[in-house]
């Protein structure tokens, strides 16, 4: 199992290179960088320039605020300038963000996204050979590259591989049938969503381009409160109660809350976080809600624990967890144990 961490929303892009050396010292695989309040594309670049091992993956850039073109330029020169350890990872964006946060146009994200991730391998293919390899669809066309704005013919630089982000269904199926592989959401990556709605999903998409999965990579992007103590735990799971009342208020989450049998959580977190009554959440947002919905376990259970959780995923697929860096660098050493066991342990 390949072992990932992730960067604060609202990390300073000062402090990033020091986080990315602690994530390679720690023995993580790779690191992920979300698109919230600092460009994705310069936090990887930042990243990858001060390590020299580990993968360097957007977690995720959103597609439809940029061209797919520009988007491949980026990230053909991340690659090339890392050698080879820069991942595309592309989602989309509800709609009300698209046009009232980035005034971009809307439209059905599942269909454009396909067409998107088929510019940007067109480009990658224009790149690397250093011929036009055109591209017609209803959303977008790649049609046109003159030498002077192609930096190939370039057969050295490695071809980034292209993850998606999805929850709902048609996205699923677009990454199962275009993407290398899929990074689940924190709100919609428990058992039950991965074996009955997220693989069946990526096989249907699969088949409509007669493709294998066969090392299709899945990376789940679990929420985990631990510590190495139950003190840790539990100052960690007070700090968690806020962060997920923010995440499940939203209602494209609501079914992840249903598949855990709290069918009207939802509205009462929207209603809460509305109205800032953020000293109601722990009469709402009880412990046992969080132990239900959130990975909890001391670093002692943790391994165990997120194995067990992950053991559907099993198959032709390759397997990868998201797992957050302690807050105190001081548990590094202990964190890093927990990750080698991941890597190197079986699912049970």
């Amino acid at each position: 199992m390949k072992v990932y961490t992730g960067t604060d929303a609202a990390i300073d892009p000062m402090a990033i290179a020091e986080f990315a050396r602690r994530a390679e010292a720690a023995g993580y695989d790779g690191l992920h960088v979300s698109e919230t309040v600092h460009d994705p594309f310069l936090l990887a670049l930042l990243a990858l320039q001060a390590t020299k091992r580990i993968v360097v993956r957007t977690s995720i850039a959103l597609a439809f605020v940029r061209s797919p073109l520009l988007t491949a330029y980026t990230a053909w020169d991340l690659s090339k300038l890392s050698g080879g350890r820069f991942h595309l990872g592309l989602g989309s964006q509800i709609q009300q963000n698209i046009e009232d946060r980035y005034g971009m146009q809307w439209s059905a994200p599942a269909p454009r996204m396909r067409e998107y991730i088929e510019v940007v391998r067109a480009a990658f293919e224009t790149f690397r050979t250093g011929k036009l390899t055109p591209f017609e669809g209803t959303q977008y066309h790649f049609t046109r590259m003159q030498p002077y704005f192609n930096p190939g013919p370039d057969q050295e630089t490695a071809v980034p591989p292209i993850y998606l982000g999805g929850v709902g269904q048609r996205m699923l199926e677009v990454a199962g049938a275009h993407a290398d592989g899929l990074i689940t959401h924190p709100t919609n990556s428990d058992p039950t969503y991965l074996t009955d709605t997220c693989l069946p999903a990526l096989a249907e998409g699969a088949a409509t381009t007669k493709r294998s999965l066969v090392g299709f990579d899945i990376v789940a992007g679990l929420q985990v409160i631990t510590g190495a103590t139950d003190a840790d735990v539990a100052a960690e799971r007070e700090r968690r109660r806020r962060l997920f009342a923010f995440l499940y208020s939203t209602p494209a989450y609501r079914g992840a809350l249903q598949r855990h049998g709290f069918p009207d959580l939802q509205e009462q977190l929207a209603t809460l976080v509305r109205y800032k009554q953020w000293d109601r959440l722990p009469q709402v947002v009880t412990d046992d809600i969080l132990g239900e919905v959130v990975v909890t376990a001391s670093y002692a259970n943790l391994t165990e624990t997120i194995s067990r959780r992950l053991a559907p995923l099993g198959g032709d697929t390759t397997l990868g967890v998201t797992l957050a860096m302690p807050e105190n660098p001081d548990h590094d050493r202990m964190m890093a144990e927990i990750v080698e066991e991941l890597q190197t342990g079986p699912i049970v």
